[in-house]
């Protein structure tokens, strides 16, 4: 599994990576296939996590208040996110983070 941690930096992609994955993919398009995110926001109360295959939608329709379940934990902020590749193993993650042993390896390792 491959995944790329990243902080506040917001949604930018590493120019040699994106270069990379354009060049494998063929596409000059910022939207990688087949990836999938795992992700942490910080809302008014405490965290969120999530997994999607858009992360830039995802992040807009939940500072939009169309996500019922962050709606009422505005102003949030992007904590961190992740890209897996396979879709079943970046659900399974964000199963992971929210279990009381994922919650610690998120306050010891990256928060």
């Amino acid at each position: 599994m491959r995944c790329r941690l990243i902080g506040d930096r917001g949604f930018k992609s590493h120019p040699f990576r994106l270069r990379h994955a354009e060049a494998r993919s063929g596409e000059s398009g910022l939207r990688l296939q087949n990836m999938y995110y795992v992700y942490s926001l910080k809302c008014k109360d405490g965290y969120y996590v999530g997994c999607t295959d858009s992360l830039k939608d995802r992040f807009n329709r939940h500072k939009k208040s169309q996500v019922p379940a962050t709606a009422k934990r505005l102003p949030i902020k992007l904590d961190f996110y992740i890209a897996i590749q396979d879709k079943y193993k970046a659900f399974e993650f964000e199963k992971y983070l929210k279990s009381g042993s994922g919650r610690a390896f998120v306050k010891k390792h990256l928060l």
